[in-house]
């Protein structure tokens, strides 16, 4: 199978080495990467320009952007310019981080997915990250269908459908919800372990911080929907002090009457999903302990 990979890079020269190797060693290589050097002002552009000279998979564009570490718009605008260097003659495409070590095989297993399902529409493995006794440990969401924004492989058929990834916060969890709406799968593969050198950290301003309850709304969830989700990331977080940014965000934009993401289908079928999926874990549960 086909597939291309875009590469969002912001001074990135401490890891990106790592990822572009590891991408020369898949058994499955892709046909073409585009690695989006997004303003960087460190050596990110350098080790591209090492890449690109001695490997004709790779491709290079350069653009402008602000510094600031904005979660969403800035990634999802370099992949999305990314996009324009890159046809449609592809089985699947994949956005990728540039702080990842990927197991070999990798896209071959992601491939033969896409080969065998093809009602799958969004597919990844999971992420371990270095502990302080250094050793390589799972850190995922509590959701484990979950596919983590780091390492998205998109079947074309899906990535058509759900209109490519939007320029947000909540970006890799909307991409999933329109997925679903549009017929598609998603799968998580437990043997596929990526190594992330770069451990997620709390660089968000405080404005950031708002961002996710704006998401929220911006994705059609309701009040309740967002209070119930902002306890399980503060919960997942252990950030308390996260329900009431979520809260303040989500309250900011509804007054602002800020235009959705979501058409109304849309958002009906997004709510309606979220609430199955609590009632299964409630009900799940309770069966589970009688």
């Amino acid at each position: 199978m086909r597939y291309y990979i875009i590469i969002p890079a912001h001074n990135e020269e401490e890891f990106l080495t790592f990822t572009l190797q590891s991408i020369l060693e898949q058994s499955l290589l892709p046909e073409k990467v585009i690695i989006v050097n997004d303003n960087s002002s460190d050596g990110t552009e350098k080790i591209i320009d090492q890449f690109v000279g001695h490997h004709t998979i790779f491709t290079k564009l350069n653009t402008k952007s602000s510094n600031a570490h904005m979660p969403g718009s800035k990634v999802i605008n370099a992949f999305n310019k990314g996009m324009t260097l890159i046809d449609g003659n592809y089985d699947f495409i994949v956005k990728l981080d540039a702080d990842l070590i990927l197991p070999k095989r990798y896209f071959k297993s992601i491939a033969d997915e896409f080969k065998i399902s093809p009602e799958l529409g969004i597919v990844g493995g999971f992420v371990y990250e270095r502990s302080q006794t250094d050793e390589w440990k799972l850190n995922h969401p509590m959701n484990k269908k979950h596919v983590r924004g780091a390492f998205k492989a998109y079947s074309k058929a899906c990535f058509k459908a759900i209109g490519g990834l939007r320029s947000a916060m909540g970006w890799d969890t909307l991409d999933e919800l329109l997925a679903q709406y549009h017929g598609f799968e998603l799968k998580t593969l437990d043997h596929l372990k990526v190594k992330h050198l770069r451990p997620t950290g709390d660089a968000y301003s405080p404005k950031a911080k708002l961002l996710q309850g704006k998401a929220m709304y911006l994705m059609g969830y309701g009040f309740t929907l967002t209070l119930l989700a902002s306890i399980k990331m503060a919960f997942k977080q252990r950030k308390p002090i996260a329900i009431y940014h979520n809260l303040k965000g989500f309250m900011r934009a509804r007054r602002s009457k800020e235009q959705r993401m979501v058409t109304q289908d849309e958002a009906d079928f997004i709510r309606s999903l979220r609430w199955r999926g609590i009632t299964r874990k409630i009900f799940g549960t309770t069966k589970k302990a009688t």
